[in-house]
């Protein structure tokens, strides 16, 4: 990895970047119609290429199928995530309406998840504020100081198989059923919530009844296991790095936190456009206004940006054993390395 929070070498000032990026915040309509079109139609296509393999005997193929549909959805939750932040459509009722219309096929639904997400953006390398949209991650300090229980509950948490696998599952098919996190917070998370479950009951029923429930399920099942798999990864690598950032209040930063506390996520140029760019992390927190299809010019135009927190795919792997904030540090370190320096 390159330039992190720790580098002893000089690094862009976050707060100056901000008036920088702010011309390329506007969006455009057809590039934006565009992408929507070239991200929706390939996975309904590929769902039906799914079903019609399943239904002619082929379920192996209908399995294979599921990998690049679940790219596809993938991407549409990006962009669902891009009229979240207000910056897919110049409109914000465009915004939220095709926001909401994606929710159901991301199964997430969008007020409510627009809502927290926003939290983590607020608060995102705050001590103080953990909590909300974020990983679980316990400063050495914190973990030391628990009973044997807290530390096992907090190592099964961290365990690969759990956050990539289980977890993925259990909030996109169960947690996000619910508004946890804002079940007190007035009736506006309940009917984003509701709604969006009203209307996934409806269009699994009626695909049920059209092609049969076995049908459905091993069609639509994998490809959505696969694409929460994929998204918590992403999510996981763009913030759970060694030199990230992490501070408490009266040291926090939000700029700060933005810039060096976000990872460019530098994937094959394949997977990036997946992803729709969404591993150019940094950039999107220190200014989310700007559209996924203009992140990759920021780059181009302001090449000291490509060296701030920047990770490659083989090096993002390594990520996975970071688990614990050291405070004195200040880096991410393993169980292993927490346990040798207590």
């Amino acid at each position: 990895m390159s330039i992190g929070h720790n580098a002893e070498t000089s690094r862009p000032d976050a707060r100056n970047w901000v008036k920088v990026l702010a011309r390329y915040r506007d969006p455009s309509l057809s590039r934006s119609i565009g992408e929507l079109a070239i991200t929706t139609l390939p996975l309904v296509a590929l769902w039906a290429g799914a079903w019609a393999a399943y239904y002619v005997g082929f379920w192996w193929l209908s399995l294979l199928i599921a990998i690049p549909a679940a790219g596809f959805l993938v991407r549409l939750f990006t962009i669902q995530h891009d009229c979240g932040h207000g910056s897919f459509f110049s409109h914000k009722l465009l915004n939220d309406w095709v926001g909401r219309v994606l929710g159901v096929l991301t199964m997430t639904p969008y007020d409510f998840w627009r809502r927290t997400h926003a939290l983590h953006h607020a608060s995102c390398g705050n001590l103080d504020r953990r909590g909300v949209g974020d990983i679980d991650t316990l400063t050495v300090r914190e973990y030391l100081a628990r009973s044997w229980w807290g530390r096992l509950k907090y190592r099964l948490y961290r365990n690969p198989v759990v956050l990539f696998i289980v977890g993925p599952a259990y909030m996109f098919l169960l947690q996000q059923r619910l508004p946890v996190g804002l079940m007190r917070s007035g009736w506006r998370p309940w009917i984003s919530t509701q709604a969006t479950n009203v209307a996934i009951v409806a269009i699994a029923a009626g695909l049920m009844w059209l092609i049969g429930v076995q049908a459905f399920l091993l069609v639509h099942l994998p490809i959505v296991m696969l694409a929460a798999s994929i998204g918590v990864w992403l999510f996981y690598v763009q913030h759970q790095f060694e030199e990230t950032f992490w501070a408490q209040n009266e040291g926090w930063s939000f700029h700060e936190a933005a810039l060096y506390g976000s990872s460019y996520y530098d994937l094959p140029h394949v997977l990036r456009w997946f992803t729709a760019n969404i591993g150019i992390h940094h950039v999107h927190h220190l200014c989310s206004r700007i559209p996924f299809y203009r992140l990759p010019r920021v780059l181009r135009d302001h090449p000291d940006l490509r060296d701030v927190g920047r990770m490659t795919l083989m090096e993002s792997f390594k990520c996975v054993r970071l688990t614990l904030w050291d405070e004195e540090k200040e880096r991410l370190v393993s169980f292993r390395e927490a346990a040798r320096a207590s």
